[in-house]
């Protein structure tokens, strides 16, 4: 019998875990090559993991909502075809029965389809970023019926839900809520004698914990929630307490260090107004400035492959291949760097294929695990929201990410042929945060410079 074993992929080089959604498939089942067996999610990507032989699966190690980590074996599937044919014995589906009990596929079926005891309705990144593209509340989210495991809202629950909304119809939205509302009244019943019987000898300490507990208990976004006098305290939920660990980590790992530049992005500006209906008639892509910017940081890491480069122990490995991370955020409030691989390659037609390609995907929740893995540089707009310059944390284990602001019209002085004089241009700040273990100051401040002249010397009668 040849067994092979299902273990749970790396999703990014920061990413050390998941958590298991769903399985598909339960012990027993035949599977094919590629075929999905489960649903997992990190802090930034919700994917489906395939099989990876033909065969049937003899055993699943891990429950749904389990946090599994990066390479841990989830499943074993016997590639034999003969012994899996001959295995469906009559006892055999009563054993596979008791084996998945623990990993309960079965458990989608069960009541009811809202939180217990157990605490708030989970609810996975996927379907916060639809609540949030479609404009749902929490509250609202809560009234919405979930058929997955233990109520969960699945994708395609709320996608129905969006989709009747529109219609004017919202299905069983009015009875749910009064559900929903049940088990947490009933969980103050239980819970409001505890702490009184706990605190009565201090007389003070009774009305503190009876104003908290109930507001904690009350909660429609997934947070533990309490009230204290003028101050609203929340529990971090699991995706934010791995960004803030990702993030803690990066401080403590490297020294950063952030030089701040200027740039004229006149030229570039105006090339994109004048060209971007032709190109998109012409290469049926709409252009944006990252591809740009990436364009001009890549002839630039040529020059200075240092920061293209990462540290292990005392060994610099400078990179050969330049792939550039592309920061985006999501409407979810998440992080995710998708990666743009061999950018060097690329002219700016498949730099802007492959930005917009990712950033489709980013948006709508679609990116693959090998889409977030591999860069060697970051870069990071963070002008898209309205901040003229930021300091960005650096992507581990890269040592360099360059952030660029927002472009806005200013008077500069300009030196031409007659003299000095002011004009209006359209001004850039760049800023670039890097490993000081590395990078010292001289060379990440004459990299900067070097990118701000590649954008400032940007060729306006360029092909494209």
């Amino acid at each position: 019998m040849a067994i092979v074993e299902l273990v749970m992929p790396k999703m990014g080089e920061s990413i050390m875990e998941a958590t298991i959604l769903r399985w598909h498939k339960k012990p027993g089942d035949q599977v094919k090559a590629d075929e999905t067996i489960l649903e997992i999610a990190t802090d930034k990507v919700d994917s489906e993991v395939p099989s990876i032989a033909d065969g049937e699966i003899t055993e699943i190690l891990y429950a749904e909502n389990d946090v599994v980590p990066v390479g841990a074996v989830i499943a074993r599937i016997n590639t034999n075809v003969e012994a899996a044919a001959t295995a469906t014995t009559p006892e055999a589906p009563v054993q596979q029965q008791a084996e998945v009990e623990v990993v309960t596929p079965q458990e989608e079926v069960h009541e009811p389809q809202f939180t217990t005891a157990a605490g708030p309705r989970f609810y996975s990144p996927l379907v916060l970023t639809i609540a949030q593209q479609e404009g749902i509340g929490f509250a609202e989210l809560e009234k919405i019926p979930g058929t997955g495991t233990e109520g969960r809202v699945t994708k395609k629950d709320i996608l129905n839900y969006v989709e009747s909304k529109a219609k004017g119809f919202v299905p069983t939205a009015t009875p749910m809520p009064a559900r929903a509302a049940e088990a947490p009244a009933e969980e103050q019943a239980q819970a409001q004698p505890q702490p009184q019987k706990q605190s009565q000898p201090p007389s003070q300490v009774p009305q503190v914990q009876v104003q908290v507990q109930p507001q904690t208990q009350a909660t429609s976004n997934g947070h533990s929630v309490s009230y204290n006098g003028t101050a609203e305290i929340i529990e971090m939920d699991r995706m934010r307490k791995l960004i803030a660990d990702h993030m803690v980590r990066s401080v403590q790992t490297s020294p950063h260090v952030t030089s701040f530049a200027e740039a004229d992005v006149t030229n570039i500006v105006r090339w994109r107004e004048q060209e971007k209906k032709n190109f998109e008639k012409r290469e049926g892509e709409k252009i944006t400035f990252t591809p740009l910017f990436i364009e001009a940081l890549v002839k630039c890491i040529k020059r200075f492959p240092l920061l293209n480069s990462s540290l292990e122990g005392d060994k610099i490995i400078i990179k050969k291949d330049i792939n550039v991370g592309m920061a985006a955020a999501l409407p979810s409030g998440n992080l995710i760097v998708p990666v743009i691989r061999n950018a060097d390659q690329l002219n700016l037609v498949g730099l802007t294929r492959q930005v917009n390609q990712l950033a489709n995907a980013a948006r709508n929740n679609k990116l693959k695990p090998d889409d977030t893995q591999n860069g060697t540089i970051t870069l990071t707009n963070v002008g898209n929201f309205g901040s003229l310059a930021g300091t960005p944390i650096i992507n581990q284990p890269q040592v360099a990410i360059l952030a660029v602001g927002t472009i806005k019209k200013r008077p500069v002085v300009i030196e031409t042929e007659h003299g000095d004089t002011i004009a209006i241009r359209h001004m850039m700040y760049l800023s670039m945060s890097y490993d000081h273990r590395i990078i010292d100051g001289a060379l990440g401040s004459t990299f900067l410079s070097a990118v701000v002249h590649e954008l400032e010397h940007f060729d306006t009668h360029r092909e494209y």
